[in-house]
């Protein structure tokens, strides 16, 4: 059975799938409540295992706070454990976003990989994951919402968030630069759908 959920105008509220929500200070966690406060459901990807390694380590019970505080606005809440740097994962995101709340008609990427490295003692597998997590996942992300879209001409949205480092950056710029160039080439072969895609450079932000 599909449920519809209402909002308060009486109109089914949209979708947004929102990567990269993996702690309650986040970027991604942001946006997912501005957006659910607005009148958003929210589907939502973290992957606990990043957080591990880096030095801000996990935040226990991170992801039931924000499904709360999304909750709180009223929003249907889908959280989904995702691994980027999977090429299967993007379809199985959009599959379990779908089965779970609808079509989604917004795509806001604020996943990374990021490792601070430059170009003398960056290691493969560290320029390979950046690469597959920032710029292949970004794609098929893309590419899954453009193929799945059924929103009304003219309401889907497309943001990816991007970065201007690079120096001792290295892989990290490189794959964000990357990103740039799938959001320019998803604005022009969007269109047709009537889709907007943009790039955001939200800056240095102490999260």
């Amino acid at each position: 059975m599909t449920m519809t959920i209402e909002s308060s105008s009486g109109l089914s509220r949209p979708v947004a799938l929102v990567t990269g929500v993996g702690r309650t200070i986040g970027i991604g966690a942001s946006i997912a409540a501005r957006l659910a406060a607005s009148g958003w459901d929210i589907a939502f990807t973290y992957w606990t295992a990043y957080d591990e390694r880096m030095p801000w380590g996990t935040e226990p019970g991170a992801t039931g706070a924000i499904e709360r505080t999304l909750s709180g606005h009223g929003a249907a809440v889908a959280a989904i454990e995702a691994d980027l740097a999977d090429a299967g994962s993007p379809a199985q995101i959009f599959d379990e976003a779908e089965r779970r709340l609808g079509n989604a008609t917004a795509l806001v990427m604020c996943h990374c990989e990021s490792v601070d490295s430059g170009l003398l003692d960056t290691n493969l597998e560290s320029f390979d994951r950046h690469f597959a997590v920032n710029a292949r996942a970004s794609w098929l992300l893309i590419r899954e919402f453009g193929r799945r879209f059924r929103g009304p001409h003219g309401t889907g949205r497309i943001i990816s968030l991007t970065s201007d480092a690079t120096v001792g950056n290295l892989p990290y710029g490189a794959s964000k630069a990357a990103l740039d160039r799938i959001t320019l080439a998803a604005a022009r072969e969007l269109a047709h759908l009537g889709v907007t895609a943009n790039a955001i450079n939200p800056g240095p932000v102490d999260t």
